[in-house]
């Protein structure tokens, strides 16, 4: 890993993928030694909508590893805590359900927890800790003689302003160059990018280049890149972000909320200032207009958008093309329904820091993130799998499934997921623990859409009764403990303003 590195790498534009990508990859090359410089261009005249993402665990598990203090990136970004979504009208009018995020089977000892609970008639949630703080609006911490102490051994996410983030990232790298300019030229050689034309009239020559330019695709797209789009199996097309500030006092929800509509879905995300939200819909079944009226409608009040988005979800054939490489949405766009985008960029980031260098690097590379993608992109459209028939949206959706879902229906109408059902993330890199799309995240949608089959679970606790007796008592200790743990954290919103006490 990273023996034949380049000598400068330039990043061009920042924001959290970019600056993200800056300090992965500085990071190795200083552990690794090769001698890498990076640049970050990001220029300070190009504005962010900033309207609030979702992270997954694996960020604060980035956190840690550069050593940054949790409490200030909370007080200074304005981030919440998150354990999850919740999920509201999905399967049908009135019904919602949770997505905890954290992974009980680390501590089950083996107990099939989820089969267990889905043979019982219970909420797969009901053994997570998660869910419990989730249910309380509870911080992941308590205090016992006045010291902090940690619910549990699960790393949780944050929800946050991502140019807030970005910013904050920025001031915390270290040994890495910036130029504030934006690209206005790129001037290719034989093998790629050879060097950047700025607007101040400089020229930044570099050996490899990362694209963060988001949509504008500034420099991939000079590369000839082809854009796969998912529009037959993502039909979600336009985005309308905006603002909700918090009330004095309100309670703030350690979740992100997904709230279906008769065309799309409302995203919902607490930072402790105000709600990041926006509605993602289909422009073939309402119009903007219509739009934003049917969530002034659910909402009760009038909204004011920051814009209205034009998407076409999908991915870039090749996100590693000659000396460049695509980053976050300059790669792939999917709608923000389970906060793929920035998990993503840290996975790619891993996979490119074991494989730059190498003669099969960039192959590789092209066909793990593509696969990343597609499964995210598998992942999402399952949610859609509904009993909702009440608007044509709807009924189109549930006329159309693609193949891989119903594929993967049948096959769990026989058992609950399992890790076997799933292709190891990404080939030959197991080590990094990298595994993307697993059981953990399809149980609980698949119970919470009632697709799950009862029958199937107690077959095959019934024919293991020692596994059956096992994940019953594992799963009330759980319950129990879980129980209790929350009861004693702290509100989430005092908690999150004692930091700045």
């Amino acid at each position: 890993m990273a023996q034949n590195w380049p000598k400068h790498i330039v990043i061009v534009g920042g924001g959290t993928a970019g600056w993200l990508a800056a300090m992965m990859l500085s990071d190795v090359a200083l552990r690794q030694k090769t001698g890498t410089r990076v640049t970050v261009i990001e220029s300070s005249k190009i504005g962010v909508i900033g309207v609030g993402e979702g992270s997954t665990a694996v960020f604060r598990q980035m956190l840690r590893h550069f050593g940054l203090d949790e409490e200030e990136f909370l007080r200074e970004t304005g981030a919440t805590i998150k354990y999850g979504i919740r999920h509201r009208d999905w399967r049908r009018l009135g019904h919602s359900y949770d997505g905890p995020i954290d992974t009980p089977q680390m501590v089950a000892g083996g107990a099939n927890l989820d089969t267990y609970a889905v043979a019982a008639g219970r909420s797969v949630g009901e053994a997570h800790l998660f869910q419990h703080l989730l249910n309380g609006r509870k911080a992941p911490f308590a205090l016992k003689d006045g010291k902090r102490v940690a619910a549990g051994p699960f790393h949780y996410a944050f929800h946050f302003d991502q140019a807030l983030v970005g910013a904050w990232l920025r001031r915390k790298a270290r040994g890495i160059a910036l130029i504030d300019d934006q690209v206005v030229g790129v001037e290719k050689g034989e093998d790629g990018i050879v060097a950047l034309a700025l607007e101040s009239g400089s020229r930044v020559e570099a050996d490899f280049f990362l694209d963060c330019t988001g949509f504008r695709r500034r420099l991939i797209g000079e590369m000839g890149a082809e854009w796969l789009s998912f529009r037959d199996v993502l039909p979600i097309n336009r985005a309308m972000p905006f603002w909700v500030d918090i009330k004095p006092g309100e309670e703030i929800d350690p979740c992100t909320l997904a709230w279906a509509q008769k065309s799309g879905w409302l995203w919902w995300i607490p930072t402790q200032g105000r709600y990041g939200a926006g509605y993602v819909y289909s422009d073939a079944h309402c119009t903007p207009d219509q739009a934003k009226a049917e969530i002034e409608a659910a909402l009760g009040y009038e909204i004011h958008p920051r814009n209205d988005i034009k998407i076409d979800a999908g991915r870039l054939k090749e996100a590693w093309i000659g000396n460049c490489v695509a980053v976050g949405l300059s790669s792939s766009f999917l709608e923000p329904l389970e906060a793929t985008s920035i998990h993503g960029t840290i996975v790619q980031m891993m996979m490119l820091s074991e494989w730059l260098g190498q003669g099969d690097g960039r192959a590789r590379y092209n066909a793990a993130t593509g696969q990343q993608v597609d499964d995210f992109r598998d992942f999402i459209r399952l949610h859609y799998v509904s009993e909702r028939r009440d608007s044509a949206f709807w009924r189109d959706i549930a006329a159309s499934h693609p193949q891989v879902v119903t594929d993967r229906l049948a096959l769990w109408q026989g058992h609950v997921p399992q890790p076997a059902d799933f292709a190891r993330f990404p080939p030959g890199l197991e080590h990094l623990g990298l595994a993307h799309v697993q059981e953990q995240l399809y149980v609980p949608v698949l119970g919470g859409l009632g697709l799950l089959n009862r029958d199937a679970a107690r077959v095959v606790m019934a024919a293991n009764p020692k596994g059956r007796d096992l994940a019953r008592k594992t799963h009330a200790s759980l319950v129990a403990e879980y129980t209790n743990a929350a009861a004693q954290c702290l509100p989430h919103r005092a908690w999150l303003q004692s930091l700045s006490d």
